[in-house]
């Protein structure tokens, strides 16, 4: 509850964001969850110590400025949504508020938000981004110190280019038809993930559309606070979906969590209709596939072991655990590694790693270090965020161990290269 304050007078999230504050019971139990009380031992840096500083800063009692260094450090994993005896619907209020108190202007303008706002949600200035971080890296030691870890996270190369028809047939009996969202940062930095993707469902009897004009999901802008920003470019999706489809595929993790917050983000525009009917319509391709019958599998030419990441925002925020284990088991001779901490997220967390890098980095190491325990010969994860993370700690561990999406695993598979 928030005393003296008409939560309708906060816009259109205020009833969520009151809903959440007022549901938690302060017991505790996401203490033990959360990553980055884990490595700070700080209240203020737990769920429940930040619930109640966003309560703070909403009824009055505290300033955005008090608040503001233990909210940004939090990574919006929702690990603590999933250990919630009371159900506190986290993410709702985290988002919201990063949204509320950006659009009343009292959060300070940053330079390394805004070039991250105006080059990763663009899949052409996101390439051309990175090739001139590529240039600026001998320069780094002059470049500000917010914006190095940036130029850290800047690949030395990117895979070459895949264009993708906006249609691709199915292959024997049409068993039916999807749209698949291509997403933006993910077609420059792994776009073999999308096409192994249309791969495998036309195998499978799916037909695929790219719908041609869609950009990027927003997730980005409203797991940031750039809630303006995030609701046009939901709005522009939702406009570029054709009706006709029976679901919206999605392979990264991120996004699939931020259009099933499409109804909240859009709560109260002429858009709200819609953003429920595409978010009830959207789902993970794990989820997808492992609604299918699949077609066998061919079995590998030697078994195979591979420690399967959960990513933060499949398994916490919409709940997708089984079915990409499900379908990894499909592959004959490919053994599941469990991880030791599979509830603690990698440090990627959208462009925390950038903004947090020291704990993002903690984080990385610490996920790697269980991913070598396993020893498996490969990593399978469900985000192009936890996959670039978990590769940029990688090498630090092991000459080479690769990271691939589990739709990468079953692609390979079928075409007998996964493990020649």
């Amino acid at each position: 509850m928030l005393h003296g304050i008409d939560t309708s007078k906060l816009g259109p999230q205020g009833e969520a964001m009151g809903k959440a504050i007022s549901t938690c019971v302060h017991c505790g139990f996401c203490l033990p969850a959360c990553p980055t009380y884990q490595q700070l031992e700080s209240e203020a840096d737990s769920p429940r110590g930040r619930i109640l500083l966003m309560k703070g800063v909403l009824e009055g009692s505290l300033t955005v400025e008090e608040a503001e260094p233990h909210i940004d450090r939090c990574l919006g994993c929702l690990a603590c949504v999933t250990h919630c005896p009371s159900g506190v619907p986290y993410g709702d209020l985290i988002s919201s508020y990063r949204a509320h108190v950006k659009q009343q202007g009292k959060r300070k303008w940053n330079l390394r938000n805004t070039l991250v706002q105006w080059t990763l949600p663009y899949k052409n200035r996101f390439r051309l981004a990175v090739r001139f971080g590529n240039l600026t890296r001998p320069l780094t030691p002059l470049v500000p110190k917010s914006l190095r870890p940036m130029l850290e996270m800047v690949p030395a190369s990117l895979p070459k280019k895949q264009d993708l028809p906006q249609r691709t047939a199915a292959e024997g009996t049409q068993r039916g038809r999807v749209a698949l969202l291509a997403g933006c940062a993910q077609q420059v930095l792994a776009p073999d993930i999308n096409a192994a993707a249309v791969r495998v469902l036309a195998r499978n009897g799916i037909e695929v559309i790219i719908p041609a004009g869609q950009g990027c999901c927003g997730a980005l802008s409203w797991h940031t606070g750039e809630g303006e920003l995030a609701k046009r470019f939901a709005r522009e999706l939702i406009r570029s979906i054709p009706t006709d489809v029976d679901r919206l595929v999605i392979t990264a993790a991120g996004c699939g969590s931020a259009i099933h917050e499409y109804p909240l983000l859009l709560k109260g525009t002429d858009m709200e209709d819609k953003a429920i009917s595409l978010a009830a319509k959207s789902v993970d391709i794990s989820v997808y596939l492992a609604e299918l019958e699949l077609l066998p599998i061919p079995p590998l030419k030697r078994p195979m072991r591979v420690a399967y990441h959960d990513a933060c925002h499949l398994a916490h925020a919409q709940g997708v655990r089984r079915q990409p284990r499900e379908i990894l088991r499909l592959v004959p001779g490919l053994e599941i590694a469990e991880l030791a901490d599979p509830d603690t997220c990698c440090g990627s967390a959208g462009t925390y790693n950038i903004e947090q890098p020291e704990i993002a980095s903690q984080l990385g190491e610490r996920k790697v270090q269980s991913i070598l325990a396993t020893g498996a010969s490969a990593v399978v994860t469900g985000n192009i965020g936890c996959l670039v993370q978990i590769e940029k700690h990688l090498p630090v561990q092991l000459e080479k161990v690769p990271v691939l999406h589990t739709v990468q695993i079953l692609d390979r598979a079928y075409r007998e290269i996964l493990n020649p």
